[in-house]
Formats: structure tokens, sequence, C-alpha cells
């Protein structure tokens, strides 16, 4: 991939002088209708060999753009902070919001590289790694974002002579350090990885451009005008960008699915409630505070029928915790912050490090709920996102979060028992909405699209549980019963003698 960055590309002094200006203006006139447009974001990442010109290339983008609107991220080693949470957290915070370009020197492709190069991560492990960062970048694409991808490229001689050159420059001098000159050593390393690398994610919608770093003028010149024609075309295209990546849902030819098999009688007398409900509180304060649980955090959501209890089982929850150690996010329509970027962003910016705990009332699965249901988003869109949810949550299992999805079941009778009720209790009234009415005429449709999302995202790392709820004791004490199991097995910890508990469905 690498031999037409070989051949020593090179522009003139008159040529540049005379396209610089004309570019110039033109990426300031994309920049500005980009800005005016607000449609999508663009994320543009820079990579490549030390000396090949990634930070001057940057600093001319300064120079040639608004800088009002563009951002630079750079990455270097994580932080502690960092460290503690999943491996993308720190590129979902630093995204760029649609209307603005983020350039990300140094990007996710980074440690995986130096990582093969140090030989702690193997091949296998590499492409695994490979495929999650494709989907990642076919996320924000179908999310609307224009992805570059740049890399830098000097022969390993061309590679010794910019060093050299630098390290004389008292201008530049300082880029060149010690790391430099050893990584010049596993030059063939970092080609055999980042060839790699290149081929396994230079897909349609996020292609790699290769440009030679030897000489400045050809360097500034290719991306500027790569980055121009990118932004051009983009925004002369009025098309919806929606590219659905899974497949149309099977039609249901009986009455018989995971909602209508649950059995809504199940309940537990008040006296069994209070010893299982203190029972189960008890066990799960002392595995939110045993030492295996600093190594994991816990993630909670609740989804479920309007009125259901969800806030109920909350408190039931948190008064077993100490309030230091865990955050209640509710979910309510996105702000208008959060939709300037793609929607899963507005949840990554809430997880916890290890040893704490957050709890979603309400989730990510509105994608696949109200805003299916309601028509906010397009198909495409929420056929998609079944698979960028179960990735999602595969890539929080992976980092130790334990991941517990509860949804809460209740009958059409009890939900309009329970609305009445709330219309009457002045503290209850704040919970009964127009739009909790109006869903109930939707309750066909909602009740399909649970059933979808249940057969769909119900994997073994990130299992849903369904609780019956038509009697608030037993689903209470079925969702701390089931918090403290996920928890016991994730921590390998001895589980208590059995005694007499709520059945299980």
């Amino acid at each position: 991939m690498f031999e037409s960055a070989e051949l020593g590309h090179t522009i003139d002094k008159a040529t540049f002088r005379e396209e610089v200006p004309k570019l110039r203006a033109a990426l300031l006139d994309a920049q500005f209708e980009l800005r005016e447009n607000g449609k999508f974001p663009v994320v543009i990442l820079v990579s490549g060999v030390d000396g090949s010109g990634k930070g001057e290339t940057i600093n001319v983008l300064y120079e040639w753009m608004d800088p009002r609107y563009l951002s630079t991220l750079a990455f270097s080693a994580p932080s502690d902070e960092e460290r503690e949470r999943p491996y993308m957290w720190r590129y979902w915070r630093a995204l760029p919001p649609r209307g603005r370009t983020g350039v990300f020197a140094g990007s996710w492709y980074s440690d995986p590289i130096r990582d093969r190069i140090l030989g702690q991560i193997d091949k296998g492990d590499l492409d695994q790694r490979m495929d999650q960062i494709n989907r990642f970048e076919a996320m924000l694409v179908n999310e609307g974002a224009l992805v570059l991808k740049f890399w830098f490229h000097l022969s390993k001689d061309g590679q010794r002579q910019r060093l050299k050159a630098m390290e004389k420059d008292p201008r530049t001098a300082w880029r060149v350090t010690k790391e430099s000159w050893a990584r010049l050593k596993t030059y063939e390393q970092l080609q055999e990885a980042a060839g790699h690398v290149l081929r396994m994610t230079n897909t349609p919608w996020a292609p790699w451009i290769v440009v030679e770093g030897t000489d400045d003028r050809y360097r500034s010149l290719t991306v500027g005008k790569v980055i121009l024609e990118a932004m051009q075309k983009r925004l002369a295209d009025k098309r919806e960008q929606h590219y659905p990546v899974a497949p149309p849902l099977a039609p249901k030819i009986d009455q018989l699915d995971v909602l209508t098999s649950l059995d809504l009688t199940l309940k537990l007398e008040h006296k069994a409630y209070e010893m299982q409900l203190a029972r189960w509180q008890g066990r799960l304060s002392e595995l939110v505070r045993h030492p295996e649980f600093k190594k994991h955090s816990l993630i909670i959501a609740f989804e479920g029928s309007d009125a259901a209890g969800k806030g109920g089982s909350i408190r039931r929850i948190t008064a077993a915790m100490d309030a230091r150690q865990y955050q209640i996010i509710p979910v309510a329509a996105p702000t208008e912050e959060e939709r300037a970027q793609p929607y899963l962003w507005r949840f990554w910016r809430h997880i916890p490090h290890n040893g704490r705990v957050a709890i979603f009332d309400r989730t990510w699965y509105g994608r696949v709920l109200v805003e299916r249901v309601e028509g906010f988003c397009a198909e495409a869109d929420w056929l998609r996102a079944y698979t960028e949810i179960n990735d999602f949550e595969h890539e929080l299992h992976k980092d130790g979060a334990i991941v517990v999805k509860f949804w809460l079941q209740i009958s059409d009778k009890e939900q309009l028992k329970r609305f009445k009720e709330r219309e009457k209790i002045d503290f209850k009234r704040f919970k009964i909405t127009e739009e909790d009415w109006r869903n109930r005429e939707k309750s066909e449709a909602y009740h399909a699209a649970v059933c979808d999302l249940v057969d769909r995202t119900s994997t073994s790392t990130a299992p849903w549980t369904l609780v019956e709820a038509n009697d608030k004791s037993f689903a209470r004490v079925k969702i701390l019963r089931t918090l403290c199991e996920r928890l016991e097995n994730a921590l390998n910890t001895e589980k208590p003698k059995a005694k007499a508990t709520v059945k299980d469905k």
C-alpha cells in the first residue's frame, strides 16, 4: 500500500504559491457551509511514521481554515481515568459535533499498532480489534460523519534524513526524541503492522489516503485538496445518509412471544417480601464493597412499560449502596448538544469507572423503541442500531463492566389502574403525562418493538431479564436477586446458603 508514497513526489514553490490562495478560500467557504448546514461532522485522522509531517500538516490546517470551528485531539498514553473505562471511551468523548471538524492526532489505531510491534498482541487479536474499529467507523458514517483517514509515509532512509534535518533545525529539534530514533529501529515491524492494519480497515465508507511525507509542500497541498473535495462532494449530496446493516425483521405468525409467555399473576406476600428484600439488599451491599468489585463497574439498564415500577425498583437498589458509589442517569429526549452527536454518545459519556455503579432509567434502547415506533428516526437507523448496541455492550463487557438489563412488564389492565391512581395522588401526578396516555394507543407497536429488541440484543454477555411486574413486591425482589447473582458470577464470590426465594421465570 506504500509504493506510491515512495516515488519522490514534490511541488515547486511557484506552483504552491499559486495554488494555496485558491485552496484556502475554497476551504473556508466549505467550512462556512458546513457550519451553516450543520448536518454532519468531519472527522480527520492523522497518522503515520515519525518525522512524516503529521504535526506540521495540522498546523497548516489551522492556518488555512477557521480555527474557531476546528479542534485537535491529541492522544498519548491513557490517563488513569481513561484506563478505568473501555478502550474507545476517550475517543467517543472527543468526537466533534455536527457542523464542526475534529482532527485526531493519534487515534484508535495508535495503540493496536504499537501493541503489535511490541508483541503484546498477536495477529488474531489485532484482527479482532480492526473488526471492532471497522464497525465503529461504519457507525460514524451511518450517523452522518465524513471520516477522512490520512497515513503519512516515509521510506526508512527518508525517515532517517527527515529526523536528522529536524534535529539540526532549532525550530523543530524538540520534535525529535530518543523515542523517535528508537522507533526507527523498528521501522520494518511498523510497516508490517501498519500495512496489515491499513489493508484491514481500508473500507468503502472510510478509506485510507496514503500521502508521501518527504516534501512539505506536496503533503500540505495534497491533504488540503483531499479535504476540500470530500467536503464539497458531501455538502452537494442532498440524499439521506442511511445504510441499513441488519436484515428485515421476521414476520410474526402466531401470538406467542417473550412478553405473552410471562406469568403476570406471580405475587409475593408482604411478610416474605420484607424478609427477602432485606436479604438481597444486604447481599448487594456486600458485593459492591467486595475487593474484587474494584476491578469492575456495574451498569444497570432499566426499560419497561410506562408505570411498571422502574423508579421504585431503582430506589430499592440504591438503598443498599453508598450514595457516593452510584449515579442514576434519567434518560429523556436528547438535548441539542446530544442531537449533534451519534446517538450512543450521550450514554458513553456516563460510563462509570471501576468500582462504580451507573443506573440508567431508560437507556440506549430508545432508538429501537420510542424512536422506532414514533418515527423519530429512519427505518435504516433503528435496523442497524441492534448491531451497534450489541457492539457497545460487548465492549463494556470486554473491559470488565457487568451489564445487567431489566425489562419490567405489566398488563394493560394494571397499567390503566396505575395511571388513574397517579392522577389522584398529589406527589405522583408528575409521573403521568399526556404522552403516557397516547402511548397506550400504540401498545401493539411497542409490544412488537420490545419482542424484537429482546430477540436481537439478549446476548450471553448482556442478557435481558424480563420481570413480571404486576406485583411490585415480586418485581423488586427478582431484580435485586438477579443483580446479586450476576455480581456473584462475575466476581467469582462464594454464594450464601440457599433460602426460599422468589420463583424465577
